[in-house]
């Protein structure tokens, strides 16, 4: 009778905990048992691993075969166990050596034919081994992936046989050196919309403090041209936001890609979408759109059309950019600080307030299409402006506004100042952080008590609106918070408009 030991991942949100993989042969009829809380995916990898190890030219033994997945207690999916399973019953069969095992962990998901195919969570996976001072064995097709992972040794194989070969010493695998290139992206310059000055200046200061943005106008006003746009002034992402980032989107089947690595991401999924699309869920849990645009861009078009029930899961991850999914068994926990720029027509025909089209909503029905956003949810996003129809002289006739590397230049100085100052971007300030940051003049005191007086400002929409003040602040200089910017960031709250039709959170 033999027993090996095989090391292999698990995935469990963001983490990849250890799996031993023991395999046992005994005495009995001929059988393959795996045990350990195997989901579907990896019972089926019995007739896989068989197919694989007869075509790579080894015997697979004809013995009471049993796999038993370690620990007991961790649900295991995916085809990623394939090869551990496989070199595991090598090993235990005495056709492969297992004295090199020890120092190797692998992963790989096994073709009929022996090929090695792509697995997701290939970097999550590699950040775990390295620790553990292990390298990975995994299929070609990850290496650059999990090379993302510095300093960890990774042996890409293109087959069973060609990690037979490499634990048997006749052809070893080389480490992976390959660096991914970037690629070069050319984002929408903002210098495409013309006017909409306003709705400009909005979107400047909600990419100098990484604020949440909703704009509210009738269609072909420029919302969706302005919210594609605000990749290109944002500033790029530091070595620790863009391995976050990957590795979140690694866990998403197709999400990721090497050479897309330092990109912040835009997503920008249907108002169909489910809750659990949008959060993250499934068994085990995997993250939703709110988490593969940690450190990006998430747009909502259309925000009345989503399911109300869908945007009342934004309010967690909008306060604290993190999104825990529990389940009976687990929790998984993964992290959201993603930028929302929202869409929305002012009414269900989508023309109330254009210049030429006329609008065939009753009042009634105007307050109830706005209705179906949530005060809560409202109260949480930072900028709300109105996007009007353009004049013909505007649309014809306006010059073209500033580009993108213009106003990404005036970002990329406020998050400096913010960065040095507090270490975070100003939506992220709380409590005492934010009243160091955001010190006011008298006369921005009384402003402030006269708005939560006449607008009933929530505490929370309190606060935001000093958090913005404070980006208006940076974006000129300012070490103090002044009463022009505090008013300036008044204006965006929507209530101080007076033909706006965005529904304030205490209306």
């Amino acid at each position: 009778m033999g027993v090996s030991v095989v090391f292999s991942r698990g995935l469990t949100g963001l983490e990849a905990p250890l799996v031993r993989v023991e395999a046992h042969m005994g005495n009995g009829l001929p059988n393959f048992h795996i045990v350990g809380l195997p989901e579907t995916e990896v019972k089926e990898s019995r007739d896989r691993v068989r197919a694989a190890i007869e075509t790579a030219g080894f015997e697979f033994p004809q013995r009471r075969i049993t796999v038993n997945l370690s620990p007991a207690d961790l649900p295991k999916e995916s085809g990623r166990f394939d090869l551990p399973i496989a070199i595991g019953v090598l090993a235990a069969s005495g056709q492969v050596r297992s004295k090199d095992l020890a120092h190797l962990e692998f992963a790989g998901e096994l073709a009929l034919s022996g090929e090695l195919r792509s697995i997701r969570g290939a970097l999550a996976m590699t950040f775990c081994a390295h620790r553990e001072g292990r390298a990975f064995v995994l299929p070609e097709s990850v290496a650059p992936e999990a090379a993302l992972a510095r300093r960890a040794t990774i042996l890409p194989a293109r087959s069973l046989l060609e990690v037979c070969n490499h634990l048997a010493g006749t052809a070893v695998l080389a480490p992976y050196a390959g660096v991914p290139t970037p690629v070069v992206t050319r984002h929408a310059d903002l210098s495409d919309v013309r006017g909409q000055a306003l709705a400009r200046r909005a979107l400047e200061v909600a990419a100098a403090g990484n604020h949440s943005l909703l704009l509210c106008g009738p269609p072909g006003t420029g919302k969706t041209m302005l919210a594609h746009r605000m990749a290109g002034i944002l500033p790029e992402m530091t070595e620790s936001e863009a391995l976050e980032a990957a590795a979140i989107q690694s866990l998403a089947a197709g999400a990721f890609r090497a050479e897309h690595f330092g990109l912040r991401a835009f997503r920008s999924p249907h108002h169909t979408a489910s809750a659990v699309a949008l959060v993250g869920g499934g068994s085990p849990p995997r993250p939703g759109e709110i988490s593969l645009a940690h450190h990006g861009v998430l747009f909502l078009d259309e925000l009345p059309e989503f399911s109300r029930h869908v945007l009342e899961v934004l309010r967690e991850p909008l306060e604290s950019g993190r999104i825990t999914i529990s389940r009976a068994a687990r929790q998984a926990d993964f992290p959201a600080t993603f930028q929302l720029i929202a869409a929305m027509n002012p009414c269900s025909c989508g023309y109330h307030g254009h210049a030429s089209a006329r609008c065939r909503c009753s009042p009634a029905q105007i307050a109830g299409y706005g209705a179906r956003i949530s005060g809560p949810l409202l109260d949480r996003i930072d900028l709300r402006i109105e996007v009007p129809s353009l004049s013909e002289s505007d649309l014809l006739d306006a010059p073209p506004g500033e580009s993108s590397a213009t106003v990404r230049a005036r970002v990329v100085r406020a998050r400096a100042i913010q960065q040095e100052r507090q270490g975070m971007p100003n939506a992220r300030l709380a409590g005492r952080e934010l009243e160091e940051s955001a010190r006011a003049m008298p006369a921005v005191l009384k402003l402030m008590r006269n708005a939560i007086t006449t607008l009933g400002l929530s505490g929370r929409a309190h606060q935001r609106v000093l958090r913005v003040a404070r980006t208006i602040a940076d974006l000129e200089g300012a070490t103090e918070v002044s009463a022009g910017h505090a008013g300036e960031a008044l204006l965006y709250r929507g209530d101080t408009i007076g033909t706006s039709v965005l529904p304030g959170p205490n209306r």
